[in-house]
């Protein structure tokens, strides 16, 4: 049995569709990260960047502590469970590290970079062009090196869906708030949409969806995105 400590944020989606697809068995424990949940010592123990999603999985590897295997950072569970199913992951060690470059391009740039467009065109108290600018343009030319990839390959790393896809997608689900015209994006559009229509990935996105709640005071923003108030000096 696999426990997932999850939000439903583009990060944890990666995770429970990724668990859907596999069809490994798993329980999901919410973990409000507009309510400080991640803040919590049970969830920093498996988690110590609190930040979701975190698993800890009963049939997993040994510890030399005995303790049992947990596991942060959704790229490296991703990775993880590519390898305890044989899924998503080719064998062939040269198709394995181009779905390892995708998979990286996703945590080191995609992810983060989207992540910072949308935080600046919507949830900022401050509307500051300079962030809205740069994010914005940094946002559209990751969009167009997936456009170029796209339109070689069927999916990210090539003809077969793996957890490059399964990383990408939830964040690209937003595009809107982004400032991303997808009708000028034909091959991320065709992508986006065979990936939208597969039954796993419809199921993981409902994961905790009807949980998730509006942010709708000063004090629920500072947790989420300032946390000034956890921070050490």
């Amino acid at each position: 049995m696999i426990d997932v400590y999850s939000w439903a944020t583009p990060n944890g989606h990666k995770v429970h569709i990724m668990l859907e697809e596999t069809g490994l068995e798993y329980r999901v424990h919410p973990v409000d990260i507009g309510a400080g949940d991640q803040f919590k010592s049970d969830f920093l123990a498996i988690s110590p960047n609190n930040k979701i999603p975190a698993i800890v999985d009963s049939e997993g590897p040994v510890r030399a502590d005995g303790k049992p295997f947990s596991l942060f950072e959704s790229g490296a569970i991703l990775i993880y469970l590519a390898a305890k199913t044989g899924q998503f992951m080719p064998d062939d060690l040269a198709a394995r590290y181009d779905v390892l470059q995708w998979t990286m391009f996703q945590m080191g740039g995609l992810g983060p970079m989207l992540g910072q467009a949308h935080h600046f065109r919507i949830y900022a108290p401050e509307k500051i062009q300079y962030a809205v600018n740069r994010y914005t343009n940094e946002a559209k030319r990751l969009y167009n090196v997936m456009e170029t990839q796209l339109g070689k390959t069927k999916y990210l790393a090539g003809d077969e869906y793996t957890i490059a896809d399964i990383a990408a997608f939830p964040w690209t689900r937003s595009w809107q708030n982004q400032g991303i015209d997808l009708d000028s994006l034909p091959n991320v559009k065709r992508w986006h949409e065979t990936i939208a229509e597969r039954p796993a990935v419809r199921r993981g996105v409902e994961v905790l969806a009807a949980a998730r709640k509006p942010i709708t005071s000063d004090k629920e923003r500072e947790i989420l995105f300032g946390a000034t108030q956890y921070a050490k000096h």
